[in-house]
């Protein structure tokens, strides 16, 4: 397994120290398992990115997105299919949803959590 970037995990230390609002307001929501028992961990390194949070044994990735990702959408795109080529599905969320309609963003969780079934596991116990 090839060794993470120093340098990434030292940005994605400072992006948890640093989170926008509506990211705040959603960790608080998802961390300790707090939501659907399912653990959470944010700002992770995986491979040469960093994302906001994932839930690593159901593969499920979510990002905040704020008014600035608008002009990133070519990298948003190579970005999101390197990590689905990984296994994980990633999910987006507009930071304005997150402020004004948590609620709704929690509930397109759940479903998505109750529709993503977990990894198969091979017979060492590792994803596939």
């Amino acid at each position: 397994m090839p060794k993470t970037d120093e340098t990434l995990l030292k940005r994605a230390k400072v992006m948890r120290a640093e989170m926008t609002q509506p990211e705040r307001e959603l960790w608080m929501a998802l961390r300790g398992k707090r939501f659907e028992r399912v653990k959470f961990a944010r700002q992770v390194v995986i491979g040469p990115y960093i994302v906001d949070f994932v839930a690593r044994q159901r593969k499920l990735i979510l990002e905040v997105d704020g008014d600035t990702h608008g002009c990133s959408a070519e990298y948003d795109t190579r970005r999101t299919a390197w990590l689905e080529s990984q296994g994980y599905r990633v999910v987006r969320f507009n930071n304005s949803d997150v402020i004004a309609n948590m609620e709704g963003v929690l509930l397109t969780l759940k479903e998505l959590l109750t529709t993503t079934p977990l990894p198969t596991l091979s017979p060492k116990g590792r994803g596939l």
